[in-house]
């Protein structure tokens, strides 16, 4: 009995650790698609501008929320208008690996 719990808590460890890395985010793809599609408003350290917010000390989890939430068409805040758009031509991918990015790298 001990033996198969210990042979199903190893495979369900395994099944855990590959749905991880799975999901696991691309920093680089983020960065690229944050220059193409973020920087032009946010800045390029994420800094914000004139009317459009800083991204800086923003964690992955609120800004996968926030994109997310433009994407599905919610009204958000004030700047719904401009980043509806943005939103709608991202992937989970993108906004995964957007949001790592900026985590990452504006903290």
């Amino acid at each position: 009995m001990k033996t198969k719990l210990f042979v199903l808590a190893g495979i369900a460890g395994s099944i855990l650790m590959l749905s991880t890395a799975a999901q696991a985010a691309d920093i680089q793809a983020g960065q690229s698609k944050y220059q193409t599609s973020c920087a032009s408003c946010h800045g390029a350290e994420g800094k914000g501008q004139a009317i459009f917010p800083a991204l800086v000390g923003k964690d992955a989890d609120y800004l996968i929320d926030k994109l997310e939430r433009y994407r599905a068409g919610e009204e958000v805040g004030d700047h719904t208008a401009l980043m509806r758009p943005q939103a709608q031509g991202l992937s989970d991918d993108d906004i995964a690996n957007i949001s790592a990015f900026i985590a990452t790298e504006f903290n």
